[in-house]
């Protein structure tokens, strides 16, 4: 099951070039910020900047929906014809990603949150 498009994860070039714009956009401080990572939490999105992101192959802005298995989901896309682009991996406290790239060229990203 989908629990709906929480995260946007932006691939960035400058890391402190994108987090001013972005801290000024969002009116908030990075939750998260690290050399590989910052991340932010504004109205009930996740938005995250991702420096390494042009190197995994992400063109433009991933949105990740959240779902209940991630292992699952993503069997059930490549299985519909979507490529898979990174598998699953824990990126911290049992939070889980991975993306797959449509038919079209667009990502889509999944994420799965720890167990409570």
């Amino acid at each position: 099951m989908t629990e709906g498009l929480n995260t946007i994860i932006y691939p960035v070039k400058d890391l402190d070039a994108a987090k001013a714009l972005f801290s000024a956009l969002l009116g908030v401080e990075p939750y998260a910020d690290e050399p590989y990572y910052v991340g932010y939490k504004a109205a009930g999105q996740d938005v995250g900047l991702d420096p390494n992101g042009h190197a995994k192959g992400m063109t433009g802005p991933v949105p990740y929906w959240t779902v209940d298995n991630i292992r699952t989901r993503l069997a059930a896309m490549v299985e519909a014809g979507a490529e898979l682009v990174q598998d699953v991996q824990d990126v911290g406290g049992g939070k889980l990603i991975a993306f797959v790239k449509d038919a079209d060229g667009n990502f889509v990203g999944l994420t799965q949150n720890p167990a409570a």
